[in-house]
């Protein structure tokens, strides 16, 4: 999606071999993978414990109303946030986006490696407010490298240009640490979304009630191709 800034990078195919490629090279543990859901609609194929969901669809409408509201814009900075939120200002960029509002918050974090990539963007953006925080994903050179290193894998083909117009966004759900709340991230938007949801003991962000938010943009879909699902799980064991 069109984004405030001269930067494009390619966009991410929503793929989970993709997106785990990238989490290696951002300095996540092996533990941590993203796996595709396949139905929402039997719990057999839901995998647990999911600690962030990336939803992807087409979202103009979404965003265009998010816009058009009389939301505030986030300005928040710290380690009181509720929820680590990236401002998307890099064109294209809506997955990264989401691979990273999804490691950066809830149970997730322990899996960030003290000397990666990751860890050093998160000690020098988190005390800072959204537009510095931006820039430095905007001026990080070993993030640019590894996004698009992993931009050019994957099965579908890619665009000319990483400013050409895709028809699709991500999106993702997470957990916060500080009060177990649920949130829609969405770099594209005017920040963190509280959706009111508070797990309890026991449940994730692919339980029943947050499958019901997820379950409204797929109906809004109506069958559209380019909706998909990824979960982020703990496998337990390095590879």
């Amino acid at each position: 999606m069109p984004s405030p800034s001269t930067k494009a990078f390619l966009p991410l195919e929503s793929n989970p071999e993709v997106f785990n490629e990238l989490l290696r090279m951002l300095g996540v543990s092996s533990r941590l993978q993203f796996e595709d859901v396949f139905s929402l609609d039997e719990p057999d194929f839901l995998p647990h414990p999911a600690l962030a969901a990336v939803l992807v669809f087409p979202a103009d409408d979404v965003l265009k109303a998010d816009a058009a509201s009389e939301r505030e814009a986030y300005a928040g900075s710290g380690a009181d946030e509720p929820v680590v939120w990236f401002r998307q200002t890099i064109q294209n960029a809506c997955g990264l986006y989401a691979i990273l509002h999804g490691v950066c918050n809830g149970e997730a974090v322990r899996y960030i490696e003290p000397d990666g990539v990751l860890a050093r963007l998160l000690k020098a953006s988190t005390n800072l407010p959204p537009e510095g925080r931006a820039r430095v994903l905007e001026e990080s050179a070993e993030l640019e490298k590894a996004h698009a290193t992993v931009a050019l894998k994957g099965d579908s083909a890619v665009p000319e240009s990483a400013e050409a117009e895709v028809e699709f966004h991500y999106i993702c759900y997470v957990m916060s640490a500080k009060d177990g709340h649920v949130f829609e991230l969405d770099g594209d938007r005017k920040g963190p979304i509280d959706t009111g949801l508070v797990l309890s003991e026991g449940e994730d962000v692919l339980c029943e009630k947050v499958v019901g938010l997820i379950r409204k943009y797929a109906d809004e879909a109506d069958g559209n191709l380019n909706f998909s699902l990824l979960a982020l799980v703990d496998r337990g064991s390095e590879s």
